[in-house]
């Protein structure tokens, strides 16, 4: 994908320097070109940062020595239940330092005490994530405001020391027994652990896609008949 650099707009009514006067050295950011419509972007470009826009392969902003994955509240809880997450931070473990920014505490709740909130995520799930966010993946949270917010977080970062990082890094490539763990837990109330379980009792998903409800209820309980019609299920 072309890179596209855009820089921060002239202002025309401003006075002009003299000739001899050191020019402004101008803060750069590498920016995910998916980030391209957010408003933090315009943000940035307010705050006088160069933000160069191209495709990168692991987090959503590269600033000097740091990589920035940015999710909003909605897409933090979405992309925490359909897994995406987990392996952006796995992603990031590339990076020597990295940041989570989790944007919009001050338009919306992350969670909410003692309710199961939207997709069924009781509110302790959502505590034991961040706290494996922390603890397992050892990446640091930032919660910001809003968009504005977000973006003088990142232009306090980019002025600070520090090198630039590589963008030679890869998508993390999941193993086969990863992929048949990941696919499983695709299926409601089946986890990480119920999934290693199924697997190996099974061997393989054919196996336990074609096993009977009663064998499969000796590792899914009750969650066995709502598995099994899903499996059956036939398409609209």
């Amino acid at each position: 994908m072309k890179t596209i650099l855009m820089k921060p707009l002239e202002n025309i009514f401003a006075p002009k320097k003299e000739k001899n006067s050191k020019e402004e050295v101008k803060e750069k950011i590498s920016m995910d070109y998916r980030e391209r419509n957010s408003l933090v972007y315009s943000e940035l470009v307010k705050l006088g940062i160069e933000v160069e826009i191209k495709e990168l392969k692991v987090a959503d902003y590269l600033v000097k020595d740091v990589a920035i994955e940015r999710k909003t509240i909605s897409d933090f809880i979405s992309s925490m239940i359909n897994k995406r997450l987990t392996k952006q931070l796995e992603e990031l473990q590339q990076y020597e330092n990295r940041l989570l920014i989790v944007e919009g505490w001050d338009e919306q709740e992350l969670y909410y005490d003692d309710a199961v909130q939207e997709g069924g995520m009781h509110p302790n799930a959502v505590r034991g994530f961040l706290l494996s966010i922390l603890l397992k993946y050892k990446v640091p949270i930032i919660f910001s405001k809003d968009c504005p917010d977000t973006a003088r977080f990142i232009s306090v970062l980019a002025k600070r020391q520090g090198k630039e990082l590589s963008l030679n890094v890869s998508k993390k490539t999941l193993s086969i027994q990863e992929r048949l763990q990941f696919i499983l837990e695709g299926f409601p109330g089946i986890g990480p652990k119920t999934a290693r379980k199924l697997l190996k009792k099974f061997k393989t998903l054919k196996n336990i896609f074609n096993a009977k409800e009663e064998d499969l209820r000796e590792i899914l309980g009750k969650k066995s008949t709502a598995i099994k019609e899903i499996i059956e299920k036939e398409s609209d």
